[in-house]
């Protein structure tokens, strides 16, 4: 025979595995965002081999070795250019780079 406090604490554990399933389910409801409202739909990068000049750029006219020039992030900025920010040896430097190549300016940020 069980007692009082045998079937409550039954009642609490079915209570409990049923509100954790429910909230499981409800969880995998939930729809992903369109691509329009994920992040970086609106943002292109520059690409890698863009990113690479403008770090050796920035390597030479900090003076460093260009393995201490690495690109943190980047952005187009018009049709024809994009602007890389780069660690420089410890200090943030930006760099303009149009999609042929050419490195239009290195300067601190």
């Amino acid at each position: 025979m069980e007692t009082g406090r045998q079937i409550r604490m039954r009642h609490w554990a079915v209570c409990g595995s049923a509100s954790i399933v429910i909230t499981t389910v409800l969880a995998a409801c939930q729809s992903a965002p369109t691509p329009d409202q994920m992040s970086r739909t609106t943002v292109e990068t520059a690409p890698a081999d863009l990113q690479l000049l403008c770090a050796g750029a920035a390597a030479k006219a900090g003076g460093v070795d260009s393995g201490k020039a690495l690109p943190t992030s980047s952005r187009r900025l018009d049709a024809k250019s994009f602007q890389v920010e780069l660690n420089v040896a410890g200090k943030p430097t930006s760099c303009i780079v149009d999609s042929d190549g050419k490195v239009a300016s290195v300067q601190p940020a």
